[in-house]
């Protein structure tokens, strides 16, 4: 078996990937050696009858993302970005917060140390409430900020550090799926932001699609 890590050259149904197109995602073994068909929904082979199935459990996968957005299989990076968009569709968040990939026929718990995606390129155009964001992910996904994807930062309780996230897609339960801001697009937000009220409170923020974003409370760190 290659490994995923070093040449991407992982097995679907013991044929190398590549030779049966490249929609396929292949398979990836489980922390059990068990083959495990990650293939994205509407591949080749997925008739309308195994679509409706409930995909087997597979439970843990070798897969964990980092902080910065890199996908590790079996401890080493990803190095085709094609293969991380793959896997990046098929991914999920159950009802209970964990993060999933997920086919008609399979499934597997995966680790991520914060958020699965990254935004790392900002585009705007437009001024005040006619202003429109629109960020760009490590997978190439472009997000518009807005009522449908709203932005949110957290504040380290210690040091009051933001760390803002944007809303991509729903989860299965409660638990959304987001994509951290990166560092440097935050401080292009704070290079567009403007004073503004919000629960009654001051606040620095920016617009997008009519709709106001708090960045933090003016004075949430002072002192």
């Amino acid at each position: 078996m290659s490994e995923l890590g070093h040449d991407a050259n992982i097995l679907s149904n013991g044929v190398p990937r590549g030779t049966r197109g490249s929609d396929e995602a292949g398979c990836a073994e489980n922390r059990t050696g068990t083959m495990v068909s990650l293939r994205p929904p509407g591949s080749a082979g997925m008739g309308a009858r195994r679509q409706s199935r409930v995909p087997v459990d597979c439970g843990d996968l070798p897969f964990l993302i980092k902080r910065d957005g890199t996908w590790l299989y079996r401890g080493s990076p990803i190095g085709r970005k094609s293969m991380v968009c793959l896997f990046a569709s098929v991914l999920k968040r159950d009802a209970d917060g964990e993060f999933i990939l997920q086919t008609p026929a399979e499934r597997g718990r995966i680790e991520v140390e914060d958020a699965p995606f990254v935004a790392i390129e900002l585009d705007w155009h437009g001024k005040g409430r006619r202003q429109v964001l629109n960020l760009r992910t490590n997978v190439d996904k472009m997000i518009t900020v807005g009522p449908d994807h709203p932005l949110r930062v957290a504040h380290d309780l210690l040091t009051c550090e933001p760390t803002p996230y944007v809303f991509v897609r729903e989860g299965q339960g409660p638990f959304p799926i987001e994509a951290r801001i990166s560092r440097a697009v935050y401080y292009e937000l704070v290079a567009l932001a403007e004073p503004g009220m919000q629960f009654g409170k001051r606040v620095l923020g920016v617009w997008s699609r009519g709709t106001f974003f708090s960045l933090g409370e003016l004075s949430a760190c002072a002192g």
